[in-house]
């Protein structure tokens, strides 16, 4: 006579220091899934998708840094209750429920789910709870922006420089690194609004709020972020934008004879942070080839 083997469910929480708007947007937007979705830091998250309706499908595509090994992780919703509730079904079948359960400035996250029969239960609570408590590093770290520093010397006045960097035509051209789209509207007068904007993949417009907090000529240009733009509406309040409000963008031209030393500084989220390492540097070595012709 056959016999199944009973379901053991394995429970893993946490509590994150953040509001439940934010927990529930950082565990179901795919570009944050990416960042902290991995149990270690010999795994990442290099692909995810997630259709977060009854019916809609998820995945994450979970490999090893090396490239020696890799699997997709994915599922059908079951039910969803928004700020509250998650639950979905494994393509093995197993059943997985992620509850979220606000107190004031802070989230409790408990995930309840089948343990599967090849590997040890302790072995699995082990890895989930890591991802979770990965989670949580990255919920209550992105809030805080981090300084990066970038550098460029140039073979131009310091005028030259300054005037290329700014002007409308030239901004689009060294900018496009970041968003083939990227302009500005706005001036760069002191204490003036500027927004800075692109398209995204939809053809939305998207982008910063931003003021101009200082502009010295030739020497030094002071950028404070206010908020975001969304399908080209203006948000400067919320949890959206809580990690970027207060960020500074500042550029220092320091002038030797016909060399300019053009610095950056910028506060940025850490889930931007590997984009614009990357970024950056390519956009400053098309500034400086526009400057140098």
């Amino acid at each position: 006579m056959e016999t199944t083997a009973a379901i053991t469910n394995i429970k893993v929480s946490t509590t994150i220091q953040a509001p439940v708007e934010k927990v529930w947007k950082y565990w179901t937007e795919p570009q944050h899934i990416m960042q902290w979705n991995n149990a270690s830091g010999e795994w990442h998250t290099p692909r995810a998708e997630n259709d977060l309706r009854v019916g809609g499908k998820f995945l994450s595509r979970m490999e090893a840094r090396d490239g020696s090994m890799g699997f997709d992780f994915s599922g059908i919703y079951t039910a969803i209750q928004e700020h509250k509730l998650i639950e979905y079904a494994l393509e093995d079948g197993r059943k997985v429920q992620v509850l979220f359960v606000p107190n004031g400035r802070e989230t409790s996250v408990t995930e309840t789910f089948a343990a599967e029969q090849t590997h040890p239960v302790e072995m699995q609570r082990a890895g989930w709870q890591a991802i979770l408590d990965n989670f949580k590093s990255y919920v209550e770290s992105s809030g805080k922006p981090e300084r990066l520093h970038f550098e460029t010397s140039i073979s131009a006045k310091a005028e030259k420089v300054y005037r290329t960097m700014l002007d409308e035509k030239q901004y689009a051209a060294w900018t496009a690194v970041f968003s083939p789209t990227s302009h500005y509207s706005g001036t760069w007068q002191k204490g003036t609004k500027i927004l800075f904007l692109g398209e995204d993949k939809d053809g939305n417009t998207e982008g910063m709020v931003s003021r101009i907090k200082e502009n010295i000529p030739n020497q030094f240009v002071s950028i404070e972020h206010l908020g975001l733009v969304k399908n080209g509406t203006e948000v400067t309040s919320g949890v959206e934008v809580e990690g970027w409000a207060g960020a500074m963008e500042n550029y220092t031209f320091s002038e030797d004879e016909n060399t300019t030393m053009l610095s950056v500084d910028i506060d940025i989220n850490q889930e931007y942070k590997t984009f614009f390492s990357e970024t950056w540097p390519k956009a400053l070595h098309k500034l400086k080839e526009i400057c140098e012709a």
